[in-house]
């Protein structure tokens, strides 16, 4: 029922005495609150991005009539996205949104429980922060951050709360992914001994928005807010909203991509972070003002610290021929699990002919299908958005009812985080980056890596 909010338990005073809740001035409701399930769960959005408008809205609106969600209020910095979102949230759910400047004013709104974050890739995890300490729940994209000082904030103050927060890493709710990582962590693949993550596209107009950008004056937007914690920059319209394009705002490839397919290989593994990271590449078709490589390979090595046991991982990505495609594909000594066409088979296994060579026998994989077995995710009705983030936003609500662990927790994001900024070390500093665990750093010619 609507009017039943609520419901507090005994133990709030355990979750209470954290001294995070005094030092980032938590209020009552992180207090151990269960929502009932006739409770209506109230949604706020943090940024009326294309992503959230897109993909995250039609992905919520699969199954917040089921699950009793609603959106109740939206910030967004610019006036001209924020009328266009509150007019956008009306028509679809059909009552007034509260209309917020900025994050206080959304976080002020009464009876809040949880927020979708879309904003610019540099602020996630410093939104996330803003979200814990609200006492909201989060979804939030990735990648999780792109400085270690933000990632590391981000995970305490997550860990120190009871909130729910879900890493936008939607291939963790895929049924071929889940498969993917059953049928290697049984045994069946085989010690992997190699990784291609490939993202190929020939967008010129990818990460640009022209028409927003003339439109965007200093006066309508809050340029200080923005900023956050990043070096003081003059206002400019494009490094608002064409963000992914210039570093320190995003990494490009690497945060926006990257990060998506690197979480499975630490997924799959259990590894944390790669051993060590080189890069190169550079802008060598979209010469229009961008900071962000167009064209780049990555090299990591992957294993137990101090072993020699181990793979290699490569990540190639470019913006201006597509063959290649999209995916992950991951090869042992007995053939290749294929994350492109979701199979698993033998090619490029050890044959008979050249394993008698050497006084072997044949390793070759059977044929495995990992789109077709038992395992269903729960999607509900389809009104749009694509399956692996319907999936995920289902799942991220569902935790919101029942307090249990979301499938991209902020651990998820922590990593992904790692593997992200030693990459950005190894574009901008030319060096091998390597991550210090005692320090939790990312390091490059010896140095922490900050920007």
């Amino acid at each position: 029922m609507e009017n039943s909010r609520r419901k507090f338990i005994k133990q709030s005073a355990i979750f209470a005495a954290a001294t995070y809740a005094g030092t980032m001035g938590m209020s009552a409701k992180s207090y151990g609150r269960i929502i009932g399930a006739n409770d209506r769960v109230r949604v706020g959005v943090v940024g009326f991005s294309d992503r959230f408008k897109d993909t995250l809205l039609p992905c919520f609106l699969n199954h917040n009539k089921e699950l009793n969600f609603d959106i109740v209020g939206l910030s967004d910095l610019w006036n001209y996205r924020r009328d266009l979102g509150i007019a956008h949230l009306k028509e679809k759910f059909g009552h007034d949104i509260k209309a917020c400047r900025n994050n206080d004013e959304l976080y002020a709104t009464k009876d809040l429980d949880a927020v979708i974050i879309s904003t610019a890739d540099f602020q996630h995890a410093l939104h996330t922060i803003e979200a814990v300490k609200a006492s909201c729940d989060a979804y939030v994209e990735k990648p999780f951050a792109e400085t270690m000082d933000d990632a590391k904030a981000a995970f305490k103050a997550v860990k120190a709360s009871k909130q729910i927060v879900q890493i936008g890493s939607q291939r963790r709710s895929g049924e071929n992914y889940i498969n993917a990582a059953k049928f290697i962590q049984d045994g069946k693949f085989g010690p992997i001994t190699a990784v291609d993550l490939v993202w190929n596209v020939n967008q010129p107009g990818r990460w640009r928005r022209p028409d927003l950008v003339a439109k965007l004056k200093e006066e309508d937007i809050d340029w200080k807010r923005f900023l956050l914690n990043r070096p003081v920059e003059a206002f400019d319209p494009r490094k608002y909203l064409e963000y992914r394009l210039f570093w320190p705002y995003s990494s490009g490839m690497p945060g926006q991509w990257m990060s998506h397919q690197i979480d499975t290989v630490h997924w799959f593994t259990n590894l944390k972070h790669p051993r060590s990271v080189v890069a190169n590449g550079g802008i060598y078709t979209w010469k229009d003002g961008r900071r962000n490589w167009d064209s780049m390979v990555a090299v990591f090595d992957y294993g137990q610290p101090d072993t020699t046991d181990g793979f290699q991982v490569t990540f190639t990505s470019r913006m201006q021929n597509s063959v290649g495609d999209v995916g992950e594909v991951y090869y042992s000594n007995g053939g290749e699990l294929n994350l492109i066409t979701n199979k698993v088979s033998p090619k490029g296994g050890l044959k008979e002919k050249e394993a008698a060579a050497m006084g072997l026998k044949a390793n070759l994989l059977p044929e495995f299908d990992l789109s077709k077995t038992e395992i269903k995710a729960a999607t509900g009705a389809n009104m749009g958005g694509d399956a692996l983030t319907s999936g995920h936003m289902r799942n991220w609500m569902e935790c919101v009812r029942s307090r249990k662990t979301p499938n991209a927790p902020v651990e998820a994001g922590y990593s992904h985080s790692i593997a992200n900024i030693m990459t950005n070390a190894a574009v901008h500093t030319g060096a091998k980056a390597v991550f210090d665990e005692g320090k939790q750093e990312v390091m490059a010619n010896g140095k922490v890596f900050k920007y």
